[in-house]
């Protein structure tokens, strides 16, 4: 299994702005198209205005699948044109897991279905 790491540093002061827009219109379709939400955090301490979300894919095919999908949907565009002006930088992490951890990642994933 993989988890994609994707981090978002924001301008300052705009974090509840994007948070809205995700909230109201990203989050929906990434639902539709992504498999596995690992989780979505907003930064509290160290570097600032940044959102760092993980998502678990089976396979690195599996996800580039996922992910054309996604960025081919319309309402997912639509969504990326109003957050796009709030970004300053991207960064994205792709990370297998260690072996000892994919039963465990497995049960938690469908602990929440």
């Amino acid at each position: 299994m993989y988890v994609e790491e994707r981090m978002y540093t924001l301008k300052a002061g705009t974090a509840p702005e994007y948070l809205k827009y995700y909230t109201n219109d990203g989050m929906k379709v990434q639902l539709k198209h992504l498999p596995h939400m690992v989780g979505y955090y907003v930064t509290e301490v160290g570097t600032l205005n940044m959102i760092v979300h993980m998502w678990a894919y089976e396979s690195l095919d599996q996800r580039d699948k996922c992910r054309a999908a996604m960025s081919a949907d319309p309402d997912w565009q639509a969504y990326v044109a109003k957050i796009r002006p709030l970004m300053e930088r991207q960064e994205t992490r792709i990370m297998k897991c260690a072996p000892f951890f994919v039963e465990r990642l497995k049960k938690m994933l469908a602990a929440v279905k």
